[in-house]
């Protein structure tokens, strides 16, 4: 019985010294096709968006592109697909130098409904005697306007595709 237990102590040692654990693999950051920065959708995942296990984009695709439009028109700072959020740069109006906007936008639900899209819009004002800007105070009013014309572009988007698939 000794010997027994002796061997099988000796085989459990002796397979335990070629134990090599590997190591951890590190998973690769996702880096954003749009801007560059980490975060976002990789060039490489377009193609993946409807194998995905929780069933595509995590944000409604229609107010996405819809909301991706409206901001176009400012330069975009940084674009989170998988956290539905798109913030634009400071930007000025050729007319009023003196005052900047930036817009974040999110999406924030995989239904199309006017709750699923939230604009924020921060403005600053430039001091005119140091020239530095000012704090940023938000605009809720020029936000829900934003806000609505992003959910009549995805109305107009949805009904486009709907006509194409009817025809």
């Amino acid at each position: 019985m000794r010997l027994t237990a002796l061997i099988l102590a000796s085989l459990l040692f002796a397979s335990c010294s070629n134990f090599t654990p590997a190591p951890p693999q590190e998973e690769e950051e996702r880096v954003s096709f749009l801007t560059g920065k980490p975060g976002g959708l990789k060039l490489s995942d377009l193609g993946d968006l409807n194998t995905n296990n929780d069933g595509g984009m995590p944000v409604n695709a229609i107010l996405w592109r819809a909301a991706l439009e409206v901001v176009s028109l400012l330069p975009i700072a940084d674009v989170d697909t998988f956290g539905g959020t798109i913030i634009s740069e400071w930007y000025s109006k050729p007319d009023n130098p003196d005052e900047r906007l930036k817009l974040t936008v999110f999406v924030v639900d995989r239904e199309l409904r006017s709750d699923a899209v939230r604009v924020t819009v921060h403005v600053q004002t430039r001091d005119g005697v140091d020239g530095t800007w000012g704090s940023s105070v938000r605009d809720e009013t020029f936000a829900r306007r934003l806000e609505d014309l992003i959910l009549n572009r995805a109305r107009e988007i949805r009904a486009e595709s709907l006509s194409d698939i009817a025809e």
